[in-house]
């Protein structure tokens, strides 16, 4: 009998986390059921499916850093060849583009491509890194660069690079396997962007920013490779009484709905598009303590809440997008989920 659709779950393992946790996706509640864990490599606190299905990719958030690969054919995730270093250090974020893998390494302010072969099997021999440069107004945080996420555009024509210690954006293309720059974007110094997420529309993205409460709303023109700034909006109701740390940002398949993470606050924000705009519309608690990533599948959230170690789920309104909380799972330093 063929099984129902999965969630895989990264977690810090330095923290107790238990590696790659594997749970069943109830479809009609969203609900989620542990199946197995895998530890396999350190810290694989991110995590991207091929999109067949079929192989699973995990970073290693380490100071050496690697990535993994990962059959996923059954119930447990089988590990598929050895990890490949990414030549930089701390990678927070992967992501699949034009045959590669790419990762933004955080530690060393960098995105690596490392090349996948027709099984999907990772390249040991040939990955390319793109060192960012810069630096930003908030220190500590901003004395270098600091790559988050890299992800490719709706057009699949160029990757883009979220730097939170430059306070920009690069728009790269892949040429014989290796990044190259096309355009940076510069947002507000200071502000810290962290995630981008595209709207469904392919023309706009938006960003949310770790080092202020906040969402740029950017126009993007996949033609030029060009992202442009339009406004800014506050995620949070009034000034926090302390650093907030934003983390993660998902739009809902209509393109109404844009909700963001923030760990400080333990909240999701729910942001309605309006226009080329957002309006804050509402926060509600994460359920649970620091909400490291948050992910979006059909009428359901799913948020990593990493320090009280567990992931919980919510059904989203489609008129409003307000969360519901439905329930949760045991996940210790709960990083990220991402669903197949």
């Amino acid at each position: 009998m063929a099984h129902g659709r999965r969630a895989f779950i990264g977690s810090f393992t330095a923290a107790g986390g238990p590696g790659i946790v594997t749970a069943e996706v109830d479809a009609d509640t969203g609900a989620l059921t542990v199946l197995s864990t895998v530890n396999a490599v350190p810290d694989p606190s991110c995590l991207t499916l091929s999109p067949d299905g079929q192989t699973l990719y995990a970073v290693s958030e380490t100071a050496e850093g690697a990535v993994a690969a990962y059959r996923v054919d059954g119930d447990k995730p089988e590990q598929a060849g050895r990890p490949v270093p990414v030549d930089g250090s701390g990678p927070t974020h992967l992501s699949l583009y034009a045959g590669h893998v790419l990762t933004a390494n955080y530690g060393s302010g960098s995105v690596t491509a490392i090349p996948l072969r027709p099984d999907g099997t990772l390249a040991r021999s040939a990955s390319r890194v793109l060192r960012h440069s810069g630096a930003g107004p908030h220190t500590p945080r901003q004395q270098g660069p600091h790559a988050h996420q890299v992800q490719p555009d709706p057009s699949g024509r160029w990757a883009v690079s979220v730097d939170l210690g430059t306070d920009s954006v690069r728009v790269c293309a892949l040429t014989d396997g290796a990044l190259t720059l096309h355009r940076e974007t510069a947002l507000r110094p200071g502000s810290g962007p962290r995630h981008l997420a595209f709207h469904p529309d392919g023309r706009h993205a938006f960003v949310v920013n770790e080092l202020s409460p906040s969402v740029t709303v950017c126009r993007w023109d996949a033609a030029e490779g060009a992202l442009t700034p339009l406004s800014e909006t506050q995620v949070l109701p009034g000034a926090p009484a302390r650093e907030a740390y934003p983390s993660g940002i998902a739009v809902s398949r209509d393109g109404r709905f844009v909700w963001t993470a923030t760990r400080g606050e333990d909240v999701l924000s729910v942001l309605a598009v309006e226009g080329e705009g957002l309006r804050l519309v509402t926060t509600v608690p994460c359920g649970g303590h620091w909400p490291r990533a948050l992910t979006a599948d059909g009428g359901f959230l799913y948020v990593a809440n990493e320090r009280s170690g567990d992931v919980t789920w919510f059904a989203v309104d489609p008129l409003t997008g307000l969360p519901r909380r439905g329930g949760s799972i045991r996940v210790t330093a709960a990083s990220y989920v991402t669903l197949g």
